[in-house]
């Protein structure tokens, strides 16, 4: 009987993948591998991260290991898109019975246009893939009826069928992570600390407009907090693991969850290193309970300060405010944990001006580090419609990884908004407040921190610049956002949301 499944981690271009020269284990497909191995499937990771693998070394052990089935996804999702296709085609070329599913983000919103374009691609799992993945594997195995299985898309002779979508998973503890794939002695973070990403909660309940993830989650939901802090404690007993990289978009979405999930793991007595992203008002709401954070042993957070403008924050959604954002800060600095300002440029037609008060709130905001993003919009996103005839710029989608430019100024070239961006970089790093920091800080944890990102921002900033002037292909005269992608999904956006199948007619 068939029960052979290989997982491919496909090999991504991401500036974040490569400029580390540090690994972290794909957790959505370790996610869904625990239930399939569980229901009797036997399991084997390709991680073509490492490297990376050029896809025909991808393709040459993909056939050595004889899979039944191939399950490919990525977290890059819509920026390793275009080489997912390039490897299903290959993949389909070399091993033609062998069926390909993919899954993740991007496909669970493009399941239609994916499988018109192209062949390769036996069936896409949209949503949350634990559930669907193994009920899946489990029809292909005995020859059930796929119409019968939520949440999947796939050809029917030339019609596309799109099943209603599956049921959102409410118990997160119902599933476990196969953690037994990977050799934890290869995957890194942190300047070469054994680590892993994990997940305590899944979803947001705020409505920023732009982010490409909310409506993926459907809903705020969170783990176990004692079972959790059990997990994470045994990857440091059993496997070595120093750091944990959480993935959730707010893992502090109730206080309450997350403050038992905090004395669970301090009760545990592990020497853990966390390090994640959260809103500043969660911060400011936990105040109180922030020496919590530090013994757990929080060491750094992510704060999406995305904009100087109310105006802006408020059209995107945002939700918080200016003061909120920096006492946030504030309050981080005084505990030890270490402040990581994103800052997003390019939502608006913005001027010089503009950026020129970007770095002027960033310097009255004080972060310990900064990380300047562009916008890079999603179609299924509320975001999409409002910028859809903005011209596009970088044509190329393995570049839409937030750290190029995509969509064009109208007001200031490419080349002067890159060195507003690097110029502010520079700044905010060499300002007299964040060397000092950088030198002569108490805390021998936050000083490490400090000082490992400053190396990493550094190459990545020298990396940055090399390719603009030397490699980057910008459109002068591109098209429109619309022109180029194609008209707005945000009615998809609710991945998981019930609704009646659909058949689409693909191309005779």
């Amino acid at each position: 009987m068939k029960n052979r499944v290989l997982l491919i981690n496909p090999p991504h271009t991401a500036i974040g993948s490569r400029i580390p020269r540090e690994h972290l284990p794909p957790l959505g497909l370790l996610s869904i591998a625990g239930p399939m191995i569980d229901a009797g499937f036997q399991l084997d990771l390709l991680d073509a991260e490492f490297g990376p693998m050029n896809l025909f070394e991808v393709v040459k052990e993909a056939r050595n290991r004889r899979p039944d089935w191939i399950l490919i996804g990525h977290s890059g999702s819509s920026s390793v898109h275009a080489t997912v296709m390039i490897l299903c085609g290959m993949l389909k070329f070399t091993l033609p019975e062998v069926s390909i599913v993919y899954g993740g983000v991007h496909p669970s919103y493009h399941y239609d246009e994916i499988l018109k374009e192209t062949e390769s691609i036996d069936v896409i799992v949209r949503g949350e893939g634990e559930r669907t993945a193994t009920q899946l594997l489990l029809a292909l195995q005995c020859g059930g009826d796929l119409t019968e299985i939520k949440g999947i898309a796939f050809r029917q002779g030339a019609e596309v069928y799109a099943s209603e979508p599956a049921e959102m998973i409410e118990k997160l503890d119902d599933y476990r992570v196969a953690w037994e794939l990977i050799d934890h002695r290869r995957y890194s973070y942190w300047g070469g600390k054994r680590a892993v990403v994990a997940q305590f909660s899944r979803g947001c309940p705020h409505l920023c407009s732009y982010c490409g993830q909310r409506g993926f989650w459907s809903q705020w939901r969170h783990r176990d907090p004692v079972r959790f802090a059990r997990e994470l404690a045994n990857l440091h007993r059993e496997h070595g693991v120093e750091l944990i990289n959480f993935a959730d978009e707010l893992p502090t979405g109730s206080r309450k969850a997350w403050k038992a999930f905090l004395e669970a793991l301090i009760a545990e007595n592990v020497p853990l290193i966390l390090v994640g992203s959260t809103r500043a008002s969660d911060i400011v709401r936990d105040a109180d309970i922030l020496h919590l954070y530090k013994k757990a042993g929080v060491i750094r957070f992510l704060l999406g300060i995305e904009s100087y403008s109310e105006a802006t924050l408020k059209r995107i959604k945002k939700g918080g405010s200016i003061s909120e954002d920096q006492q946030a800060i504030q309050l981080m600095r005084k505990h030890g944990i270490v402040s990581m300002a994103t800052y997003v440029v390019g939502f608006e037609e913005e001027t010089d001006l503009d950026y020129w008060r970007s770095l002027r709130h960033l310097l009255r905001y004080d972060p310990d580090q900064i990380q300047m993003l562009y916008v890079t919009p999603h179609r299924w996103t509320p975001y999409y419609p409002t910028v859809m005839q903005r011209t596009v710029i970088q044509t190329d989608t393995r570049k839409w990884d937030y750290k190029h430019q995509v969509l064009a100024t109208q007001k200031v070239p490419a080349w002067r908004v890159f060195l507003w961006v690097k110029s502010i970089e520079v700044i905010m790093q060499l300002r007299p407040k964040a060397i000092f920091r950088n030198l002569f800080v108490r805390d021998s944890d936050v000083g490490y921190a400090m000082r490992w990102y400053t190396r990493i921002g550094r190459r990545v900033w020298f990396h940055e610049v090399f390719h603009f002037l030397f490699k980057g292909r910008r459109q002068k005269r591109g098209p429109s956002l619309e022109a180029f992608l194609g008209n707005s999904l945000e009615q998809r956006e609710y991945s998981m949301q019930k609704r009646k199948h659909i058949t689409i007619k693909t191309a005779s």
